[in-house]
């Protein structure tokens, strides 16, 4: 006996609204989780190259002849490695062992010839530290546009990545 259908009319946009939209969203959401986990790989890879590229260029990395690296150069290091970061987004800090530490946007110190790791702290032994950090913005905050905040705004978060390494040479 073949079964009547016609009492089933619609259940396939309700299967569609109860399962496809919620699908939709988590598989939205996947690939911009997966796109920060691709920034953050690119930012920690770009720091810890810049930092292994300044602690090779200490007071004796080559002496007699002197060696020392600017901040342009070792930023340069990190541009070169940070493929697809936007420059004028990534805030580096260049930390030495003593003294001050100097921020600015990639872009900004890439026109630096200050000489770094500086005097006093290119020492053999001494750390060296580089930090970056940057702004991660998602449009996932389309979802959440109602609550108050300009959807430029909304839902940023920043990404930092941190790499420390004594002066070999």
């Amino acid at each position: 006996m073949p079964r009547n259908n016609t009492n089933r009319t619609g259940s396939t946009i309700l299967e569609f609204v109860l399962v496809g939209i919620p699908m939709i969203f988590i598989f939205l959401s996947l690939v911009e989780i997966s796109r920060g986990m691709w920034i953050y790989h690119t930012l920690a890879y770009a720091v810890r190259e810049g930092t292994r590229y300044a602690a090779m260029h200490g007071k004796d990395c080559a002496s007699p002849n002197n060696c020392q690296v600017t901040i342009g150069g070792i930023t340069t290091v990190i541009q070169n490695a940070g493929v697809g970061l936007d420059p004028n987004a990534v805030k580096v800090t260049f930390t030495p062992a003593s003294g001050a530490a100097s921020t600015d946007t990639l872009t900004n110190q890439l026109a630096s010839s200050t000489t770094w790791p500086p005097s006093g702290a290119n020492l053999v032994g001494q750390n060296v530290s580089i930090t970056l950090k940057y702004p991660f913005r998602t449009f996932l905050a389309v979802f959440w546009a109602g609550d108050g905040h300009p959807i430029a705004d909304s839902q940023t978060f920043y990404l930092p990545a941190t790499s420390t390494e004594p002066i070999q040479f």
